[in-house]
């Protein structure tokens, strides 16, 4: 009868153990198996997740049902395209993903000022579910924190078929000191939510990843928008002080940084 008692002391503790580690991270730890297999239930969530990453990668950027209409006139968004003619066509042609059309060149140049200290881009990616999820939250933090340091701002817009490198176009257009770009990630099995957020100072035609900066993993259980916002606007003040980007500059999270995320609980663990 102790025995027993303690066992089920055990492995209650142990589950309760177990509990606050998934908590942490959306990694599937110790999901246990039957055989040789995974249990049933694994097996299902896996293949949803992988739907849901399949779905991701495949939808096509509807800006009125993906940000909402309230969002598309408060920023008076509008969209422009790469070279990629279809989606087909951008997942095997990585490069067309990397230019605009001269449509979309003369509709920027029209549409947005240049010579700004920061342009904010948004790029659809491999991930629609993270641009619906993460950017009608991020936008408008990254512009209130703009005017804030009282930086100039340029005209956000949209991307569609956008590829990382449509960065140096973007330079080579609008000649701001920072551009980010808020693009979709390559979903896992994990989340599909995922977003990034790429800066280049002074981008140009002759630059490499090697020039960017990137911050990953924008989420609810990764790094929270109001984190991300933070560290995106230190980032970009590093940039102007020092006026480089990429290899030159290594990322110093600002101060309050790990405050913000337990200030968010709902983003934390919803």
């Amino acid at each position: 009868m102790a025995r027993d008692r303690h066992h089920a002391l055990v492995a209650q503790d142990w589950s309760a153990l177990m509990e606050k580690i998934r908590a942490q991270t959306p990694a599937r730890l110790l999901s246990g198996r039957v055989g040789a297999a995974y249990r049933t239930a694994t097996q299902l969530e896996l293949r949803d997740a992988h739907a849901s990453a399949r779905d991701a990668v495949r939808c096509e950027l509807n800006l009125e049902r993906d940000l909402g209409t309230v969002f598309l006139e408060e920023w008076d968004l509008f969209e422009v395209s790469t070279q990629a003619a279809n989606k087909d066509e951008y997942l095997l042609r990585p490069d067309r993903g990397r230019h605009f059309t001269n449509e979309s060149r003369a509709t920027i140049l029209k549409r947005c000022p240049g010579g700004n200290d920061v342009q904010v881009v948004i790029g659809d990616g491999l991930s629609i579910a993270a641009i619906s999820a993460q950017v009608p939250r991020l936008v408008p933090l990254l512009c209130e924190g703009i005017r804030e340091r009282g930086w100039t701002f340029g005209q956000v817009f949209a991307i569609h078929y956008c590829r990382v490198g449509i960065l140096n176009e973007i330079g080579e257009l609008l000649r701001p000191k920072v551009v980010i770009l808020l693009v979709g990630e390559r979903p896992g099995l994990a989340t599909a939510e995922s977003l990034s957020a790429y800066l280049a100072y002074e981008p140009r035609k002759s630059h490499t990843d090697a020039n960017r900066n990137l911050i990953s993993n924008i989420h609810v259980r990764g790094v929270p928008v109001p984190q991300a916002s933070a560290r995106i606007l230190h980032l970009v003040k590093q940039m102007m002080n020092r006026q480089t980007s990429g290899y030159h500059l290594r990322e110093e999270l600002p101060p309050g940084t790990d405050a913000l995320l337990h200030d968010n609980p709902s983003d934390a663990q919803s």
